[in-house]
Parts: structure tokens; sequence; C-alpha cells
């Protein structure tokens, strides 16, 4: 990677507002990235739906695609990217979080971690080497580092010796990415590294780990193992104690998070990649967010509601139809109810972000934060 892929714009606080250079196009920072944990969105979105929807982003998730369909397979397929037909980043993260979340049954030593496939039952062993190589078949743009998310609120006698074993994972992920970079069968040769901090909520050793990780000069640094128990406050205080200790030169990632209003407050402590299954999710359960606060169309008071889910709003859904109709769909248990309701909340995000960048580039950040803030308050319209 050359030292001068990622570019800061401008600044208003730590709030950064910049451009990073990939093999598959350049993300425009502060950045939501749309989560596709199986090579698709939840909900019936398609890869054309994301172009449309101002998705810069796609993430997929390394353990998942490893059990289904195998990334042996997606590597004979030509890569990720050719597999779902997607031309701009993916970010691929490691499979450490669901190896940790999914895994009943789990067994972590120094070479990595063995468990049962949550599909067929069958043994897995997952170790830095194992998560780069799956990586590397899916060809993606961007590979996480492989480490252990111990939970926020877990013991310090847990979480030191935790992290240091996820510091020596993240020598031997460094090394490994090098090797397969410069295989001749390789799909992307030029795959990013970023390396993830972790130590619960401990400013002391996430401060320490920060420090360490920052020298091994990596493509990029995510804050992992937040938004799992702790509360936001105690989310907003770790990202403001560890980013001054991560590199200012390259991109931060807040991993995992979250609601418009942790997006909002991470943007101002200075991170630039966010993703979270939050619009998704929330999208197929028919809670659907808009500047004046979230709405559940699933209420009675929306039967006859013409309007769309927000006036104004350009996504697909609200160019079209109404509340009424939708909030019919759902009822209905139509899929096409579900997929407008996250192409709607994804498009919400999206936009957010373009807002963001926009205002970063006035100096103006803290005043729309104030006032996204304050709308996004306002009582269910």
């Amino acid at each position: 990677m050359s030292e001068k892929s990622y570019r800061i714009i401008c600044r208003e606080g730590r709030a950064k507002r910049a451009e990073f250079e990939t093999v598959h196009g350049v993300i425009q920072t502060p950045v939501f990235m749309n989560v596709g944990t199986v090579a698709a969105i939840k909900g019936a979105v398609s890869t054309q739906d994301l172009e449309q929807i101002k998705t810069q982003v796609e993430l997929s998730n390394t353990y998942h695609l490893h059990v289904r369909p195998g990334d042996k397979l997606i590597k004979e397929m030509g890569g990720l990217h050719k597999f779902m037909s997607w031309n701009k980043p993916i970010l691929t993260d490691s499979g450490g979080f669901q190896v940790f979340s999914l895994a009943g049954l789990r067994k972590i030593k120094e070479e990595g971690v063995t468990f049962h496939s949550h599909v067929d039952g069958r043994i897995i062993f997952m170790g830095p080497e194992e998560s780069m190589q799956i990586q590397s078949n899916l060809g993606s743009t961007i590979a996480m580092a492989f480490d252990e998310c111990a939970p926020a609120l877990a013991e310090r006698s847990y979480v030191q010796p935790s992290v240091e074993r996820t510091t020596r994972w993240l020598k031997r992920c460094s090394n490994e990415i090098k090797r397969l970079n410069s295989l001749d069968d390789t799909v992307n040769k030029k795959q990013l590294l970023f390396g993830i901090n972790q130590g619960a909520v401990y400013d002391d050793i996430r401060i320490e780990h920060a420090k360490i990780i920052s020298e091994m000069n990596l493509d990029g640094y995510a804050i992992g193992g937040l938004a799992v128990g702790e509360s936001h406050e105690q989310m907003y205080h770790i990202i403001e104690e560890t980013v001054p200790y991560l590199p200012v030169d390259k991109p931060t990632y807040l991993m995992g998070v979250g609601t418009p209003a942790n997006i909002l407050e991470a943007v101002e402590r200075g991170i630039d990649f966010f993703d979270c299954v939050y619009p998704t999710r929330n999208g197929r359960h028919g809670h659907l967010y808009t500047n004046h606060g979230k709405i559940n169309l699933f209420n009675r008071k929306y039967e006859k509601d013409m309007r769309p889910i927000e006036t104004g709003c350009g996504c697909p859904a609200c160019q079209r139809y109404s509340r009424a109709y939708i909030r019919h769909l759902l009822k209905a248990k139509e899929m096409l109810g579900m997929r407008l309701c996250v192409l709607h909340n994804l498009y919400f995000y999206n936009t957010m972000m373009e807002e963001i960048r926009e205002a970063l580039e006035k100096g103006e950040f803290a005043a729309y934060k104030k006032h996204k803030l304050e709308s996004m308050a306002e009582p269910e319209l």
C-alpha cells in the first residue's frame, strides 16, 4: 500500500473527512459499510440495489462463507467480487467474532480455535493463518486480523492475556497476508490488512494495545469488542481514550456500531469506518429510520397512511410506495415489504454519512450533529 492511499481532506476537532484509495476504488470517509454476511444483504437486496442506494463498501463474513459455500469454491469462481457481481470495495471480517459468539463448544489455544460449525456440527479449526487464507481466497479489498473478541465486561485477569494473544495473532496475520499477496494465484494481490484493538473497558489495556499495534504499520486500525454489553457512555469513553493512540494517518474502524446517534458520537471522536446490522435487521421487522426518529410500520395508525416512509427521501421505497401499502406487505408476510424497508434504512444510513462528509467539509459538523440528534429525538410521525 502506498503511504498516500489514505488522505485526510479536512478535520474538525478529532473528526476526519478523508479518502481511502483501494484496488477496488476510492472510499469516501466517514463511511457506513452495508452488512452482507453471506455475500448478500438480508431482505432480498441485490448488488444493483446497493449501487442505487449509495453503498460504498459491502461487508461479508469470513466464517459464514467458509462454512457455506466454501472459500475455495468462491476462489474458483474468481473471488467474492465476481461471485456476487459487485465491483466496489468489500471488507471481510476475520471470523473471530463468530467463533466466539456462535460456538458454544470451543477450545482456544495459542495456535487458534477449535469449534463446531453451527450449520452441520463438523469440527473446524481457525487460527490467524487459516483466517488470512480464507480471506485471501475470497479476494476481499480489506481483510481483518483474527482476534479474540472478549466480552466487554470480562474480568481484567481474562482480558490481559487475551489481548496479548491477539497481538501475537496479529503478527502472524501480517506475515501470512504478505506471503499470500506474493503468490501467483492470489485473487487480490493488493489485499489490505486492518488490525484490531481489544481490551474490553480497561483504558490502560486498550491504550497499551493501541500503542503496540500502531508500530506494526498496518493499512488501518479497528476498535473491536464494543457494543457487546457495556453502556453507551463506556463505549464513548473507550473510543475517546483509545483513538489518540492509533495512527491519525490511517483509517479507524469501529466494529459493529451502531445507531445513527452512536455513529455521530464516534465520528466526533475520530472514527471513519462503521458497520452494523441494525438498519437491515430493524427494516425486516418494519422499524424504519427517519430524520424525525424511528417509526414502526406495524402500528395501526399507518393502516391508511398514504405518505411515503419519509417525505423528501430519495430511496426506491419512498419514491413510489406508501406507508399503508408497505405495512400491508409486512402484515401479509410478503418479502417485498421487508425488501422496501431494508432499502429505505440503508439509504437513510448512506445518506447520513454523505451529510456528515459535507458538514465536515463546510466546518459545520458540530452544528449538523446537534441538529440531527435533536430532530431524530422527535416523536413518531
